[in-house]
Protein backbone atom coordinates (compact mmCIF):
# COMPACT_ATOMS: atom_id res chain seq x y z
CA UNK A 1 0.00 0.00 0.00
CA UNK A 2 1.20 3.44 -0.92
CA UNK A 3 2.21 5.72 1.95
CA UNK A 4 2.15 9.45 1.46
CA UNK A 5 4.72 11.75 2.95
CA UNK A 6 4.18 15.40 3.79
CA UNK A 7 6.63 16.38 1.05
CA UNK A 8 4.86 14.28 -1.59
CA UNK A 9 1.52 15.86 -0.65
CA UNK A 10 2.94 19.39 -0.81
CA UNK A 11 4.51 18.98 -4.28
CA UNK A 12 1.42 17.45 -5.90
CA UNK A 13 -1.91 19.02 -6.77
CA UNK A 14 -4.36 18.61 -3.86
CA UNK A 15 -7.12 17.46 -6.25
CA UNK A 16 -4.89 14.64 -7.48
CA UNK A 17 -3.86 13.77 -3.92
CA UNK A 18 -7.42 13.60 -2.60
CA UNK A 19 -8.43 11.38 -5.54
CA UNK A 20 -5.58 9.01 -4.67
CA UNK A 21 -6.52 9.04 -0.98
CA UNK A 22 -10.17 8.35 -1.73
CA UNK A 23 -9.25 5.47 -4.04
CA UNK A 24 -6.94 3.95 -1.46
CA UNK A 25 -8.90 4.55 1.77
CA UNK A 26 -12.51 5.09 0.64
CA UNK A 27 -13.82 1.65 1.56
CA UNK A 28 -11.95 1.59 4.85
CA UNK A 29 -13.31 5.00 5.88
CA UNK A 30 -16.83 3.92 4.91
CA UNK A 31 -16.51 0.77 7.03
CA UNK A 32 -15.14 2.78 9.94
CA UNK A 33 -18.03 5.25 9.75
CA UNK A 34 -20.52 2.41 9.50
CA UNK A 35 -19.07 0.84 12.64
CA UNK A 36 -20.06 4.01 14.50
CA UNK A 37 -23.49 4.78 13.06
CA UNK A 38 -24.82 1.39 11.85
CA UNK A 39 -26.50 3.00 8.84
CA UNK A 40 -25.19 2.73 5.31
CA UNK A 41 -26.68 6.06 4.19
CA UNK A 42 -25.35 8.02 7.15
CA UNK A 43 -21.96 6.29 6.87
CA UNK A 44 -21.74 7.36 3.23
CA UNK A 45 -22.50 10.96 4.19
CA UNK A 46 -19.93 10.86 6.97
CA UNK A 47 -17.29 9.40 4.65
CA UNK A 48 -17.89 12.26 2.24
CA UNK A 49 -17.57 14.79 5.05
CA UNK A 50 -14.37 13.12 6.25
CA UNK A 51 -12.75 13.42 2.83
CA UNK A 52 -13.81 17.06 2.61
CA UNK A 53 -12.16 17.70 5.98
CA UNK A 54 -9.10 15.82 4.78
CA UNK A 55 -8.92 17.94 1.63
CA UNK A 56 -9.28 21.19 3.57
CA UNK A 57 -6.60 20.15 6.07
CA UNK A 58 -4.04 18.47 3.81
CA UNK A 59 -1.72 21.43 4.34
CA UNK A 60 -1.62 20.65 8.08
CA UNK A 61 -0.30 17.10 7.64
CA UNK A 62 3.29 17.31 8.87
CA UNK A 63 4.43 13.70 8.56
CA UNK A 64 5.00 13.08 12.29
CA UNK A 65 2.67 10.08 12.06
CA UNK A 66 1.71 7.84 9.18
CA UNK A 67 -0.79 9.40 6.81
CA UNK A 68 -3.29 6.63 7.54
CA UNK A 69 -3.10 7.39 11.26
CA UNK A 70 -3.71 11.09 10.56
CA UNK A 71 -6.70 10.30 8.32
CA UNK A 72 -8.12 7.82 10.84
CA UNK A 73 -7.93 10.44 13.57
CA UNK A 74 -9.98 12.82 11.41
CA UNK A 75 -12.49 10.04 10.67
CA UNK A 76 -12.87 8.89 14.27
CA UNK A 77 -13.25 12.44 15.58
CA UNK A 78 -15.81 13.26 12.91
CA UNK A 79 -17.85 10.13 13.70
CA UNK A 80 -17.76 10.86 17.43
CA UNK A 81 -18.80 14.46 16.76
CA UNK A 82 -21.70 13.21 14.69
CA UNK A 83 -22.83 10.87 17.48
CA UNK A 84 -22.83 13.80 19.91
CA UNK A 85 -24.51 16.18 17.45
CA UNK A 86 -27.96 17.66 17.82
CA UNK A 87 -28.97 16.14 14.48
CA UNK A 88 -28.16 12.61 15.57
CA UNK A 89 -29.86 13.00 18.93
CA UNK A 90 -32.99 14.89 17.84
CA UNK A 91 -33.83 13.84 14.27
CA UNK A 92 -35.78 10.63 14.02
CA UNK A 93 -35.27 8.53 10.91
CA UNK A 94 -38.49 7.25 9.39
CA UNK A 95 -37.02 4.57 7.11
CA UNK A 96 -34.82 1.67 8.14
CA UNK A 97 -35.10 2.86 11.75
CA UNK A 98 -37.55 0.25 12.99
CA UNK A 99 -36.75 -3.41 13.40
CA UNK A 100 -37.93 -5.68 10.61
CA UNK A 101 -40.34 -7.48 12.92
CA UNK A 102 -42.17 -4.19 13.58
CA UNK A 103 -42.48 -3.50 9.85
CA UNK A 104 -43.80 -6.98 9.22
CA UNK A 105 -46.34 -6.71 12.03
CA UNK A 106 -47.49 -3.35 10.75
CA UNK A 107 -47.87 -4.72 7.23
CA UNK A 108 -49.83 -7.73 8.47
CA UNK A 109 -52.12 -5.53 10.57
CA UNK A 110 -52.77 -3.28 7.57
CA UNK A 111 -53.57 -6.30 5.39
CA UNK A 112 -56.00 -7.69 7.98
CA UNK A 113 -57.71 -4.31 8.36
CA UNK A 114 -57.89 -3.89 4.58
CA UNK A 115 -59.36 -7.37 4.20
CA UNK A 116 -62.03 -6.61 6.83
CA UNK A 117 -62.89 -3.33 5.14
CA UNK A 118 -63.09 -5.05 1.76
CA UNK A 119 -65.42 -7.70 3.20
CA UNK A 120 -67.64 -5.03 4.75
CA UNK A 121 -67.78 -3.17 1.45
CA UNK A 122 -68.65 -6.33 -0.50
CA UNK A 123 -71.34 -7.21 2.02
CA UNK A 124 -72.79 -3.72 1.74
CA UNK A 125 -72.73 -3.90 -2.06
CA UNK A 126 -74.49 -7.28 -2.01
CA UNK A 127 -77.31 -5.79 0.08
CA UNK A 128 -77.93 -2.97 -2.39
CA UNK A 129 -80.94 -3.28 -4.70
CA UNK A 130 -80.08 -5.04 -7.97
CA UNK A 131 -80.23 -1.89 -10.10
CA UNK A 132 -77.53 -0.26 -7.95
CA UNK A 133 -75.52 -3.41 -7.35
CA UNK A 134 -75.11 -4.19 -11.06
CA UNK A 135 -73.99 -0.64 -11.85
CA UNK A 136 -71.42 -0.65 -9.03
CA UNK A 137 -70.15 -4.06 -10.05
CA UNK A 138 -69.84 -3.21 -13.73
CA UNK A 139 -68.24 0.17 -13.11
CA UNK A 140 -65.80 -0.56 -10.26
CA UNK A 141 -65.05 -4.26 -10.53
CA UNK A 142 -65.31 -4.82 -14.28
CA UNK A 143 -64.05 -1.30 -15.04
CA UNK A 144 -66.62 -0.67 -17.76
CA UNK A 145 -67.34 2.87 -18.90
CA UNK A 146 -70.69 4.51 -18.27
CA UNK A 147 -71.54 4.17 -21.96
CA UNK A 148 -70.75 0.44 -21.89
CA UNK A 149 -72.91 -0.06 -18.79
CA UNK A 150 -75.75 1.84 -20.46
CA UNK A 151 -75.55 -0.51 -23.45
CA UNK A 152 -75.42 -3.64 -21.30
CA UNK A 153 -78.32 -2.62 -19.03
CA UNK A 154 -80.27 -0.94 -21.85
CA UNK A 155 -80.65 2.30 -19.88
CA UNK A 156 -79.51 5.85 -20.51
CA UNK A 157 -76.10 7.20 -19.50
CA UNK A 158 -77.69 9.78 -17.19
CA UNK A 159 -79.60 6.99 -15.45
CA UNK A 160 -76.34 5.08 -14.93
CA UNK A 161 -74.66 8.21 -13.49
CA UNK A 162 -77.61 8.74 -11.13
CA UNK A 163 -77.56 5.11 -10.00
CA UNK A 164 -73.81 5.27 -9.35
CA UNK A 165 -74.23 8.44 -7.31
CA UNK A 166 -77.11 6.97 -5.30
CA UNK A 167 -75.27 3.67 -4.80
CA UNK A 168 -72.21 5.52 -3.46
CA UNK A 169 -74.41 7.53 -1.08
CA UNK A 170 -76.12 4.35 0.17
CA UNK A 171 -72.78 2.61 0.63
CA UNK A 172 -71.31 5.58 2.46
CA UNK A 173 -74.25 5.73 4.85
CA UNK A 174 -74.21 1.98 5.39
CA UNK A 175 -70.49 1.87 6.11
CA UNK A 176 -70.61 4.88 8.41
CA UNK A 177 -73.48 3.43 10.42
CA UNK A 178 -71.98 -0.09 10.36
CA UNK A 179 -75.29 -1.45 9.32
CA UNK A 180 -76.37 -2.44 5.87
CA UNK A 181 -79.31 -0.59 4.37
CA UNK A 182 -81.35 -2.03 1.58
CA UNK A 183 -83.70 0.20 -0.32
Amino acid sequence: MKEWTAEWIKVNDYDFVIDEIMDCYGDDILKLAYSYVHSKEIAEDLAQDIFIKCYKNLHTYNGKSKFKTWLWRIAINHCKDFLKSWYNNKVIMTENQYPTSYINRSGIEEKVIQKQEDQQLISAIMLLPVKYREVVYLYYFEENSIKEIALVTETGTNTIKTRLRRAKALLKNALEEKKWISV
